[in-house]
């Protein structure tokens, strides 16, 4: 398993999606048509062979919408880790008791979107892609359009809650691997390439998916692009899309 996408929710799309670009490094942004099912548009940007989306609603009552009505702002919706293993995923799943909320399988991938009130903190969600190193969700061309020259991969999800160590207990049952916990509070799941950490939610406003570090060739020089923008900068952490956005050395 790896960490692959991670998805942000916004009323506004175009505004945070040019944050990251600009700041990033990142190249174009692929708009997937498949999420209008949803009554939203999205953009998703390569970073490396990983994804950041930005998804927003262009509906009224979609889930995006109310999500972002009970957040108050902009914020982290949704981790997807790659799989390979469906069968295996569904009766873990199913075993748990976890509500899958929506669920497809294609030729080329397969997924499994899994309650956030039944998994903690955010929509997780399982994919399978055929071949492994394939990305339907990015568009056919995303390799074209991907840079690797500030930014070379996401490389951690943050979770928060109340109670950050009942929330990786459930993760960690459904993904199948173990909670790794930190001398000085906190834990992490590591997969094989990337990891997922939960630490303490300070308030309800703050529980959820709250950011997220990107592997980058030159951290300070990303947060001076931050800075240019005009973006809130918060000790190593840049705040885009009501997410901490932390560039880490590559």
């Amino acid at each position: 398993m790896r960490l692959r996408q991670i998805a942000l929710a916004a009323r506004d799309l175009d505004g945070p999606s040019a944050d990251l670009a600009d700041v990033l490094g990142l190249g174009a942004a692929y708009a997937d048509p498949g999420v209008a099912i949803f009554g939203l548009r999205n953009a998703v940007h390569p970073v490396g062979d990983t994804f950041l989306e930005i998804v927003s609603p262009v509906k009224d009552t979609t889930a995006v919408g109310r999500f972002l009505d009970r957040r108050g702002g902009d914020g982290g919706y949704m981790v997807i880790v790659q799989s390979d293993d469906r069968a295996a995923d569904l009766r873990r799943v199913n075993g748990l008791g976890i509500r899958v909320v929506w669920e497809t399988e294609l030729p080329d991938i397969s997924t499994l979107h899994l309650h956030p009130r039944d998994v903690g903190g955010a929509i997780l969600s399982l994919d399978v892609a055929n071949p492994p190193e394939s990305w339907r969700w990015a568009g056919r061309d995303w390799r074209e359009r991907s840079r690797s020259d500030v930014s070379t991969a996401l490389v951690a999800a943050e979770l928060r809650a109340p109670d950050p160590a009942a929330m990786a207990r459930c993760w960690s049952q459904v993904l199948d691997r173990p909670v790794r916990e930190f001398a000085g509070g906190g834990c992490a799941i590591d997969l094989e390439r990337g990891c997922i950490r939960f630490a303490t939610a300070c308030d309800e406003n703050a529980a959820g998916l709250a950011g997220l570090d990107v592997a980058v060739r030159d951290p300070a020089a990303v947060r001076a692009a931050a800075r240019r923008r005009g973006l809130e900068c918060d000790g190593d952490a840049i705040r885009i899309c009501g997410t901490e956005v932390r560039p880490v050395p590559a």
